[in-house]
């Protein structure tokens, strides 16, 4: 009889655990896309034009601009750790930056809100700007960071000429992948200042490296001449 009880005392405790941690992650996910909306509701209209061939490459104005839309889904789950998972869940209700943009990588259907600051809880969110480097709204390098077992595992599959788009309030820039980098942590020199106009995406490596993993994956893209720059 004891044995009985005791079994079906861990049974509910079980099920218990299993609802909350469910329900957590569904609240999390709500709270990445009330995230992603904020910064849709806050920036200027963008622009998106393919410039006819007789135009020169680089395209500054449109006649009839149009709102882009972005289709917000529960993310891809399946190549992520079961400890992010969770620190995903964790970051429910606490206090971000505002979203500085979303990033995206059409071929790996990844699409993930961009935050100001590259601390723990802004890359167990999404993925992170890294303070000193450029802005959204700026030339330069823009250092951006995310976790390798989370939203930038996806990386392992990165090809040279893969875009990424990133859309802020500075208007949308399309950028096309040019380098592909294994580097030793130190080598910071990877977010200098670059004469072009460019995004450093920077996670750790090897992707499923049990521990601290040792190395740094780098993916240097470059904006694009036929891409289209508004707002200022």
């Amino acid at each position: 009889m004891f044995m009985k009880f005791t079994e079906g005392a861990f049974w509910v405790v079980g099920s218990l655990l299993t609802a909350f941690f469910l329900g957590s992650l569904g609240l999390s996910e709500l709270q990445r896309q009330q995230d992603i909306a904020a910064f849709k509701a806050m920036r200027p209209v963008m622009l998106a034009y393919t410039p006819p061939a007789e135009l020169p490459p680089l395209v500054t104005a449109v006649e009839e601009p149009f709102v882009i839309d972005y289709i917000v889904e529960d993310p891809d789950k399946s190549l992520w750790s079961t400890g992010r998972i969770a620190s995903f869940a964790e970051s429910l209700g606490k206090e971000t930056s505002d979203v500085l943009g979303i990033l995206e990588i059409p071929r790996l259907e990844l699409e993930v809100p961009l935050y100001n600051g590259a601390s723990d809880l802004h890359m167990d969110r999404g993925i992170a700007r890294i303070e000193g480097t450029a802005m959204p709204d700026e030339s330069g390098n823009m250092g951006i960071a995310g976790h390798r077992d989370g939203y930038f595992r996806v990386l392992k599959d990165i090809k040279f000429g893969d875009e990424m788009i990133v859309s802020s309030s500075a208007g949308l820039k399309r950028y096309r992948v040019e380098q592909l980098m294994i580097v030793e942590p130190s080598a910071v020199e990877v977010l200098d200042p670059t004469d072009d106009t460019s995004i450093t995406l920077v996670t750790c490596y090897p992707f499923y490296f049990v521990g601290h993993a040792p190395q740094r994956f780098i993916v240097r893209a470059v904006l694009q001449d036929d891409s289209l720059i508004t707002g200022g």
